[in-house]
């Protein structure tokens, strides 16, 4: 297969995006800060503030940056406590082309537009 033939098998490979399974209490969320030590604020779609922890799985091998649209799941066996941020894990980051087609298709809720979020 020459370059050209193989460059245009890759441009027009499918891809499959992942979306939040909400019975097992997933859900989409946006990184605010960046905390350090695999800590991130992240703003939920249940307009919920959490310390989001990247999951071990991917912590050395997709970067986290501030504004990425993730994948979370909260941890409801911890009890919330008054005045702390509730916790989550981060376990799937979408990429630009991920996020181009969901909001293209309207997947991803409003209140997590990078511009509305409140700080």
């Amino acid at each position: 297969m020459t370059k050209k033939k193989h460059k245009e098998a890759q441009q027009a490979q499918s891809f499959r995006i992942k979306f939040p399974r909400r019975k097992d209490g997933e859900m989409f969320g946006r990184i605010v800060e960046i905390l350090g030590n695999e800590r991130m604020r992240v703003f939920c779609e249940d307009k919920v503030y959490r310390i989001g922890r990247v999951r071990g799985k991917i912590k050395k091998r997709v970067w986290m940056r501030q504004g990425d649209l993730v994948l979370i799941s909260s941890w409801d066996w911890e009890t919330q406590t008054v005045g702390k941020l509730g916790k989550c894990e981060i376990f799937w980051r979408y990429r630009a082309n991920e996020i181009a087609w969901l909001e293209r298709n309207n997947r991803v809720p409003p209140v997590l537009d990078i511009n509305n979020i409140p700080l």
